[in-house]
Formats: structure tokens, sequence, C-alpha cells
């Protein structure tokens, strides 16, 4: 194994996790930013005001988005096995 076969899986690896990543951690912020809009509008600064629809959106995320990313996940890991596989 060369270290350019080493910084590939590492860039592969990267960008699968920014893949994975990204819909929930997009979703979550831009209701995170509303609630706190409102909050800010309506002078109301209930803790928990912000929490229970992060995690609700969390939720919703993933349900619509969980099947993509473990689509992206299996294909990182057979990609990893198909390299295995050459390097014995």
């Amino acid at each position: 194994m060369t270290q350019a076969m080493v910084l590939d899986i590492l860039r592969s690896a990267f960008i699968t996790v920014f893949k994975v990543a990204m819909p929930i951690l997009l979703i979550s912020m831009g209701v995170g930013l509303t609630v706190s809009l409102i909050q800010a509008v309506t002078q109301i600064q209930e803790q928990t005001l912000t929490f229970v629809p992060k995690v609700l959106s969390v939720i919703l995320a993933l349900f619509l988005f969980g099947n993509y990313m473990l689509n992206t996940l299996i294909d990182f890991a057979e990609d990893l096995y198909r390299i295995i596989g050459n390097i014995v």
C-alpha cells in the first residue's frame, strides 16, 4: 500500500463524512436560526424552545435522508473492501 493510496482513502473518507453529516447539520442550523430569530423578535428567552424544534427537525431529517446516508456509507465500505481485496 503506497502513501498515495492511503491519502486517496482518507480523502474519500472525509468526503463521505461530509456527505452524510451535511443534511442533518444544515437542517438543524436552519431551524436553530429560525427559532433564534423568533425569540429575538418576541423577546421570549426560553431554553427549551430551541431544543424541541431542533430535535424534531433532526428526527425528520434522519427519516428523510436516512436512505441516502446509509447508501453513501455502504458505497464507501464496498470501495474499501474492493481496495483491500486488491492489496492482498
